[in-house]
C-alpha cells in the first residue's frame, strides 16, 4: 500500500527540550490513523512539521509524494487553535477558504450550502461567524478543512470542547470521508474517541513513537486474556471453584466488588469456560475483557521506559480525561 505521508528520522528541538526524536512513520493512503498520546507528547509538533508550518531539525517528510507546500491544495487541516474571520458571514468565509484552496468557482455557492446541510447547520449561512456558538464555530472550521474536498485530511484535536451531540455529527462525517477514500490523520489525547473511529494507531510519548499498529494488531498483541464473571448469587465456595476451571490462571475480585476477574492462560477456550460458568448458575454479567488504548499506552510506556514512566503516563491520561 502506498503512503500518503512518509516520515524518516525526523527530530525537532525547542531549546533544550526535545519535542520529537528519531520519528519514522508511514501513513497508508486511504487509512484513518490516530496519532495519540497525552498533552505535550509531541503530536501537534509532528503535525505542524508534516504541514511545513515547522521545519524539522533533522530527517525528511514527504506528503502525497512531495512537500506539503507543493501539495497544499490537496490537503485539509483543522488546527488545534480555533479561529474564524469573525465579521464574515459563514457563506463568505467558507467560499473564501475554498477559493484559497483552489476549489472551482462554478457551483461554489451550492457546494457551501451542501456542506452546511451535511453538518446540520443549514440556517447559519447568512450569519456572521462571531454570532455562532462555540460548537457551531468549531463545525464551520471543520467545513473549512474539507470544503475543497481534499485527498488528505489532518485533524488536530477535532472533538475537543464539542458537546456529545455535535461530536456525533463530526464523527459521522469523518467516517463518511474515510469511506469515500480520504486519508485521515486524527491527532488527539482522547483515546476512547479514537478507539471508535480509527483503524490504525500511532502512540507517541515524550516525542518518541511507542506503537504503530492496526486495530487488529493491537487486539492480538494486547489481548488481556481476562474474563469478567458476575453471578446472580455469590457463595464463599465459588472463588475456589473458579480457580479450578481449565485454563484459569488466577481469580481476583472485580474492581467494583461485584463478581470476579478470571485471568486466562494461552490454552484457555473462552467458549468452554462460558458454558462451565453458566452451569454454575445464572449470571448477571459474563464477558471477555476488551483491550483499551489507555491500557495499551501505559503498557508500551512501561515496556520502553519503566514503571515510573508508566505511572506518569497513566496520571497524564487520567488528567486529560477528567
Amino acid at each position: 500500500m502506498s503512503s500518503a505521508i512518509s516520515i524518516r528520522g525526523v527530530g525537532k528541538r525547542f531549546g533544550e527540550r526535545v519535542a520529537v526524536a528519531g520519528l519514522d512513520l508511514d501513513i497508508p493512503t486511504g487509512s484513518l490513523t490516530g496519532v495519540l498520546g497525552p498533552n505535550g507528547a509531541g503530536k501537534s509538533t509532528t503535525i505542524r512539521m508534516v504541514l511545513s508550518i515547522l521545519l524539522p531539525d533533522e530527517g525528511s517528510i514527504e506528503v502525497l509524494g512531495k512537500t506539503a507546500l507543493d501539495a497544499k491544495s490537496r490537503i485539509g487541516y483543522l488546527p488545534e487553535e480555533r479561529g474564524l474571520y469573525r465579521t464574515m458571514t459563514v457563506e463568505e468565509y467558507l467560499g473564501y477558504i475554498a477559493k484559497l484552496k483552489g476549489a472551482p468557482r462554478v457551483g461554489l455557492n451550492q457546494r457551501v450550502k451542501h456542506w452546511l446541510e451535511r453538518i446540520e447547520l443549514p440556517e447559519v449561512g447568512r450569519k456572521k461567524c462571531q454570532e455562532l456558538s462555540k460548537g457551531m464555530q468549531q463545525k464551520v472550521q471543520f467545513l473549512a478543512a474539507v470544503i475543497h474536498e481534499p485527498e488528505l485530511l489532518i485533524l488536530d484535536e477535532p472533538f475537543s470542547g464539542l458537546d456529545p451531540v455535535n461530536a456525533v455529527v463530526l464523527d459521522r462525517l469523518i467516517r463518511e470521508l474515510r469511506a469515500n477514500g480520504v486519508t485521515i490523520l486524527l491527532c488527539t489525547h482522547l483515546m476512547h474517541q479514537a478507539e471508535t473511529v480509527c483503524d490504525r494507531f500511532v502512540l507517541i510519548h515524550k516525542g518518541r513513537k511507542r506503537l504503530d499498529a492496526t486495530l487488529a494488531q493491537v487486539r492480538e498483541r494486547f489481548d488481556p486474556r481476562e474474563l469478567h464473571y458476575e453471578p446472580l448469587r455469590a457463595t464463599p465456595e465459588l472463588a475456589p471453584q473458579l480457580a479450578r476451571l481449565p485454563g484459569v490462571l488466577a481469580v481476583r475480585p472485580s474492581d467494583d466488588g461485584h463478581g470476579w476477574r478470571l485471568s486466562l492462560g494461552a490454552d484457555a477456550a473462552p467458549e468452554e469456560l462460558f458454558r462451565r460458568l453458566l452451569d454454575l448458575g445464572p449470571a448477571r454479567a459474563l464477558e471477555l475483557a476488551r483491550v483499551t488504548l489507555d491500557h495499551v499506552f501505559v503498557r508500551v510506556v512501561r515496556e520502553a521506559e519503566g514503571e515510573r514512566a508508566a505511572q506518569q503516563a497513566e496520571d497524564e491520561l487520567h488528567a486529560a480525561g477528567s
